[in-house]
């Protein structure tokens, strides 16, 4: 059983609702699930073309719809980043010094063979447990 249980979650996938399930059997009791949500913005030309209001206003709906996706869950504390996801993954994995990484992974093309590319970079470079999930449906 672990104590600090990061969940990383991208709202437009329906496993994350599967990775906290599975995190709440894996926490001990009086644990702490982080359910993270890492915002990418745009890069390169395509930010020369947006509003960075319209960039805030994007990031707070997103950390809005991160929280209403956990809400009345036990022991599950919303958190929402900005950067890259899989580097923004594992560096607050040790910030907050978590001993467990529950994440789904989606079917990976030939390109990423056997894991999604963020799971697989996770995988090889967390420091703690990583517990990748496949969609159950």
């Amino acid at each position: 059983m672990y104590s600090k249980i990061l969940v990383p979650m991208a709202l437009d996938h329906g496993i994350g609702n599967y990775s906290l399930k599975v995190a709440q059997t894996l926490l001990q009791p009086g644990g702490e699930i982080i359910a993270l949500h890492i915002y990418e913005a745009p890069q390169g030309s395509v930010s020369a073309y947006l509003d960075e209001a319209d960039v805030k206003k994007a990031f707070a709906a997103t950390g809005a719809r991160l929280s209403e996706r956990v809400a009345g869950q036990a022991n599950v504390k919303p958190v929402i980043l900005k950067g890259h996801t899989g580097r923004s993954i594992i560096d607050y994995a040790v910030q907050i010094n978590a001993d467990c990484i529950v994440m789904g992974s989606h079917k990976p093309g030939l390109k990423d063979f056997l894991l999604g590319s963020t799971a697989a970079r996770v995988v090889r470079h967390a420091h703690c447990a990583v517990h990748v999930l496949r969609n159950p449906a």
